[in-house]
């Protein structure tokens, strides 16, 4: 049998744990066992979903105030330009 150390539990759960062994007459040891075995049975084994991909910030903006409206701007024409293009030879 494998050995199985759990750190940085919650006091709280630690205490309800303790209660919930007490009252099935068993260690605390015996009593996370048995609610691990429980667990994982029956569960079928599948990878864990993959994390949904962060929004960047100009969706978010827009997300955040689409809802009021848009703004139509009145682009000016583009007027060409008099110095000649450069090559980069």
């Amino acid at each position: 049998m494998a050995t199985l150390t759990i750190r940085n539990v919650d006091e709280m759960v630690k205490r309800r744990l303790q209660v919930r062994a007490a009252l099935n007459g068993r260690s605390m040891e015996a009593e996370a066992r048995a609610i691990l075995t429980a667990l994982v049975k029956d569960a079928p084994i599948t990878p864990a979903p993959e994390p949904a991909p962060e929004e960047d910030l100009g969706t978010a903006i827009h997300k955040l105030f689409a809802p009021l409206g848009g703004v139509e701007l009145k682009i000016p024409p583009r007027h060409k330009s008099h110095r000649p293009i450069p090559t980069f030879d």
